[in-house]
């Protein structure tokens, strides 16, 4: 691997960069929260070589907006399901647009 290679995965959403610790601590939350979510399978962290969690930016973006609506009262399960709908109609509106877009040229 090269610097490059190595600079390039800074700029990758998906690339398990941060600790379970470094991610509560940037989330201003507990390990316990980063658990619960991951319980609820709403973010499945990678695991480095000796079992460790990793979480990449993208991870760390869901798990905050859940963390955002539980602040706000939401049950835990119940903020899950919201921010699992949340990403998916992003994703349809991602698509509808796309196809939009070919349809129109």
């Amino acid at each position: 691997m090269t610097a490059d290679d190595s600079f390039s995965r800074l700029e990758d959403d998906d690339y398990p960069a941060y600790t379970m610790g470094r991610a509560a601590e940037m989330l201003n939350t507990t390990q316990g929260f980063l658990r619960a979510i991951g319980e609820a399978r709403l973010i499945t962290p990678l695991r480095s070589t000796v079992g460790h969690r990793r979480y990449s930016r993208y991870q760390l973006r869901i798990a905050a907006r859940a963390r955002e609506l539980v602040d706000g009262g939401t049950p835990i399960d119940a903020a899950c399901r919201i921010v699992i709908l949340e990403d998916q109609l992003e994703e349809a509106q991602r698509i509808n647009a796309e196809h939009h877009r070919t349809t129109q040229a």
